[in-house]
C-alpha cells in the first residue's frame, strides 16, 4: 500500500509534525509506503507568519499549487491520499473534489475548528479568500474522518458517519519528565506560536501580580513577540525545534490561557499535554478540551478568572511537593491516554481499512 500524505506545512509546522510524520516509522513497521507533500515550503513556512513579505508569499503560494498540480498527475501511484486540515490554502474543495471523482480513497484529518472564520493578523489579505463552507464538503467525500477531539468529532458526524477521534498525542519516549534541582529560582513558561501569543495578553495582570508577590519566580515565554511591559524576569524567545526539550526543560510551571470562544473550543489541548507528558505541573483556562484532560488539583489545574489563575499559580510556587505530586500524576494521564503509544495502532488501522481489500496490520 501507498499513501501520499498532504499536509500544510513543513517538518517545522507543529501541526502535522504530530498529526502525520511521528506516525510514519509505524507505517514503516507494518510495510505501507507512504509520501509526505507539504505545501509551504521551508523557506516559506519561515515568513508565511511575519507581516508584509506579500511578494514573496505569493511567489510560494505558486510554488505550492504547482506541486500540488503535479501530485494529480501522478495520483495514480497511490492507494490512499490522507488530507491533513486541507489540500489548498484557498477556495473551495477543488483537489479534493477531483480525487473524490477519481475515486481515489481519502481520509480527512483536522484538529481545529477550521470551519469557523477565523483569520492570522498577519496573514489577513489571503485568509479572506479561505472558503470555511468546503470543510463541510471535505468531511462528505472522504471515506474516513479523522478528528483531534470530541467538539470537533460532532462538527463532522452530521456529514459523514466514518468518524474517529485520535487526540493530539505525544511520544513518551522523547518528552520525558526532567528532575528539577531544588533551587530559589522558579520558572513559570509559556511555550507557543504567533498565532497563539494573543492569548498571553488577558493574562497581563496575572503575571505582574505574580511577578511582584514572588520575587523568585522568572518568566520564560517561548514564541511569543514580546515581554509583559512592567516585568523585568522575563525572557522571550523564538521557537526552534532543536531548543524545544530544552527550554521545556527549564519549565517549573506552565501556563496554557485561552479565551473562551467557539475556535478554542476547537482546540486540542496540547500545550496541556505537552507540559503533562514532562511532568511540569500546569494551570490551564478552563476551556474545551482542557476540561477532559485536567482533573482540577490532581494532574494539573484549571482556572475561570484572575483570581483563580493566581491562587493556583501562588500553591505551585510556595509548595514543591504539590509540583512534584501533581508532575507525576499528569505524566501517568499522558501515558495512559495521550501518548504515540496509545493510538498508532489506530492510526495505521484506519488508513489500511480505507484500502479497498486491505488487510490491518497486526
Amino acid at each position: 500500500m501507498r499513501v501520499l500524505f498532504w499536509v500544510p506545512y513543513p517538518k517545522e509546522g507543529a501541526s502535522n509534525r504530530y498529526r502525520v510524520e511521528q506516525y510514519l516509522p509505524s507505517l514503516s513497521r507494518c510495510g505501507i509506503d507512504f509520501s509526505v507533500h507539504s505545501f509551504w515550503t521551508r523557506p516559506a513556512f519561515r515568513i508565511l507568519y511575519t507581516k508584509g513579505n506579500y511578494a514573496i508569499k505569493v511567489l510560494f503560494f505558486i510554488i505550492g499549487t504547482i506541486c500540488r498540480l503535479v501530485d494529480v498527475a501522478i495520483i495514480f501511484r497511490y492507494d490512499i491520499v490522507f488530507i491533513h486540515r486541507e489540500a489548498y490554502p484557498v477556495g473551495p474543495a477543488v483537489f479534493e473534489t477531483i480525487l473524490k471523482t477519481l475515486r481515489k480513497p481519502m481520509i480527512f484529518d483536522f484538529d481545529d475548528a477550521i470551519f469557523l472564520a477565523a483569520s492570522s493578523r498577519q496573514n489577513f489579505f489571503v485568509e479572506r479568500f479561505k472558503c470555511t463552507r468546503k470543510i463541510k464538503d471535505i468531511i462528505g467525500m472522504s471515506s474516513h474522518v479523522i478528528a483531534g477531539n470530541n467538539y470537533l468529532a460532532s462538527f463532522a458526524r452530521p456529514f459523514n458517519s466514518k468518524v474517529s477521534v485520535i487526540p493530539t498525542v505525544i511520544d513518551t519516549d522523547r518528552y520525558v519528565p526532567v528532575d528539577h534541582p531544588r533551587g530559589d529560582r522558579i520558572v513559570i513558561g509559556w511555550i507557543g506560536s504567533a498565532t497563539t501569543a494573543d492569548f498571553l495578553r488577558p493574562m497581563e495582570g496575572v503575571l505582574r501580580a505574580i511577578a511582584e508577590r514572588f520575587p523568585q519566580v522568572d518568566f520564560v515565554l517561548v514564541g511569543a513577540s514580546e515581554p509583559v511591559p512592567g516585568i523585568e524576569r522575563m525572557i522571550v524567545k523564538a521557537w526552534s525545534l532543536p531548543t524545544e526539550l530544552q527550554d521545556l526543560a527549564s519549565f517549573d510551571i506552565g501556563i496554557m490561557p485561552m479565551p473562551d470562544d467557539p475556535w478554542t473550543r476547537g482546540k486540542c489541548a496540547f500545550k496541556a499535554i505537552i507540559y503533562m507528558g514532562m511532568s511540569i505541573p500546569c494551570v490551564c483556562s478552563a476551556v474545551g478540551t482542557n476540561n477532559e484532560i485536567i482533573d482540577d488539583g490532581v494532574n494539573g489545574f484549571l482556572a475561570t478568572s484572575d483570581e483563580e489563575w493566581i491562587e493556583k499559580l501562588s500553591l505551585l510556587i510556595r509548595d514543591p511537593a504539590v509540583r512534584r505530586k501533581v508532575g507525576v500524576a499528569g505524566r501517568k494521564t499522558v501515558e495512559d491516554r495521550y501518548s504515540l503509544k496509545a493510538y498508532a495502532d489506530t492510526f495505521v488501522r484506519i488508513l489500511a481499512g480505507c484500502r479497498k481489500g486491505g488487510a490491518g496490520c497486526a
